[in-house]
This record gives C-alpha cells, structure tokens and sequence, in this order.
C-alpha cells in the first residue's frame, strides 16, 4: 500500500477547505507553485486527478476519498492530544488549521443549542470547525468526507458512519405584530399564505412550505420568497415586517412572550426530526462530540 505524504495531502486538502491554490498557499505558507507541484506529484502518485479545476474547484471521487484520509490523520492527532493535554497542555489558540475537527451542522441547532453543547470542548481547546448548511444537506459533507460529523434529517446511516436519534425541531410561523394585523387579522390560513412573502434562509430551504403543506394538508404548495441565510436574520427581518417565516420555537418563543412576534398558526408545531452521523471509528473525540451533543439536545429538543 502506498504511503502518501502528510505535506501533500494537507495541500490537497487546503486547496478543497479554501477553495483555491492561492488561498491554500496563503494557509501553508507556501508559493502557489509548490502548492501546485505537491498536488501533481499526489496525483501522479495516485495515478487520478484528485481536484476538478472547476469554478468552484471540487475534488474527484479518488480526491474525496484521500480527502476522508487525510480527516482521520487530524482525528488521530486531536485524540493524541487530548491524550497528552494534562502531560503539557497547549495554549489557547494554538491549533494549526491541519488540526480543525470539522463538523456540519444546520444554521438552526447553531442558533438554538448546539453551541451551549460544543461550549465545554471548546473550553478545552478542541479546535473546532463548524460548517452550517440547510439540515436536508448537511449529510453530503459527511459523505464527500469534508467532515467528520454533521447533525441532519437523515435517519439511514451513510456507509462507513453511524447515527445517533437527537430528537425533534419544533417549528412555528411567526410575524411581526404590525404586518400580523394588516395582512393576516384571521391568522395564516390555506387561503391567504399565497399573498404573502416567506423569509426563507436559502433556495434550499423548504422548511416554509413544508410547514403551510402540513398544516392545511396540501400536496404542492408554492410561496412567495426572498433569502436571508442566517437563523438569527430571518427573526430580525420578520421582526421588523419583512413577512412571515418559520422558524424554531426555542427562538420565537420568548419573542412572542415579548409581544415582538405573533404565532400565526397557534396549536400547530412543524416537528423535525435530527440525527448525529459521525464515522464509525473508535475515537476520544468523536466520541466527545456524540456525548455533548446527545445530551444537549436532549435537554433542548422534543424526544
């Protein structure tokens, strides 16, 4: 079996996490150039292509999979030094970016209670990495071997990983008390929610018409939207009557205690299910990162 240059594969993947040569030489100061030699004598050592000169720049499958290597080489060294923490504890801020431990999870638990979970290893200086996407897409960073580990809606294991129940999102519509009153004094009903306009967090989210086809039990439900791609921006935007938007309970909640927002659809809740995925590898740290976010979510979500 060969045996592939820890240099290299770092270079390989700098090139894919800052999505481009220039970028990854900046990271490993180093020329552009020999970030481009290091990943030609890779891939000749390979004997692939390892990254799709694209715009953006994707590995290949062969660059996927070294890309996954070269994730386990990071979790190997983090587990040593945790390990070695209490024979000589590194300082704060130390953590070279070869060392991140990635891990994808959805811009929701990240606005809720996924980083009260994360709070106690970072403390400990586990140099974490979170990637946020849309929890319906989070897993595809888990399976290009981006990450480590990711919190999704998807129940089935992927190949080589394992998967943890976490519990459920609970989701209500919200709006602003001003445009409540001028543009829905009945509430959101399966007659009005086509005059509106739906804060989305991106044109992968469905979460909004997820919700108006559950609760007035529609097949095919088309929405009026615009983007905001953060959790916390929706909240603002709707506060300040932009229109209407789902969002998590554990956020809105105390805003409509507040009088600040209004539930639109009361008695109805958009339940979502989340699951953690990580590698099935016997690993202090992934094994960290399972107990923590096992345990705040089930303080914080619906079991």
């Amino acid at each position: 079996m060969n045996t592939y240059d820890p240099a290299a594969l770092e270079c390989l993947a700098a090139i894919v996490e800052e999505g481009g040569f220039e970028r990854a030489a900046q990271r490993l100061n180093v020329t552009q150039s020999a970030v481009s030699q290091r990943l030609r004598a890779l891939e000749a050592q390979v004997g692939s292509v390892l990254i799709v000169r694209s715009r953006p720049l994707r590995p290949t499958h062969a660059g996927q999979l070294l890309l996954k290597h070269t994730k386990q080489m990071r979790l190997l060294r983090a587990d040593l030094e945790r390990d070695l923490q209490d024979l000589a504890p590194r300082s704060p801020g130390g953590a070279r970016d070869e060392e991140r431990i990635s891990i994808a999870i959805n811009a929701d638990s990240i606005a809720t209670w996924a980083l009260d979970a994360l709070t106690p290893l970072a403390r400990r200086n586990l140099p974490i990495e979170i990637i946020t996407d849309d929890q319906d897409f989070t897993q595809e960073w888990l399976r290009s071997g981006q990450v480590l580990g990711c919190v999704t809606t998807l129940k089935q294991p992927l190949r080589g990983c394992r998967v943890l129940p976490l519990g459920a999102m609970e989701y209500v519509a919200v709006a602003s008390p001003e445009f409540a009153k001028s543009q829905l004094p009945d509430g959101l009903s399966a007659h009005n929610f086509r005059d509106v306009t739906f804060i989305c967090f991106n044109r992968k989210d469905d979460m909004q018409a997820e919700f108006v086809a559950r609760r007035f039990g529609l097949k095919r439900v088309s929405l009026a939207s615009i983007f905001v791609p953060s959790s916390e921006g929706q909240v603002r935007a709707v506060a300040a009557g932009w229109g209407v938007t789902v969002v998590p309970e554990l956020m809105a909640a105390p805003l409509i205690a507040k009088g600040l927002l209004v539930d639109l659809a009361p008695g109805f809740k958009l339940q979502i299910q989340l699951y953690w995925h990580s590698w099935n590898l016997e690993s202090e740290v992934l094994n960290a990162l399972a107990e923590a976010l096992t345990h705040a979510a089930g303080q914080s979500l619906v079991a």
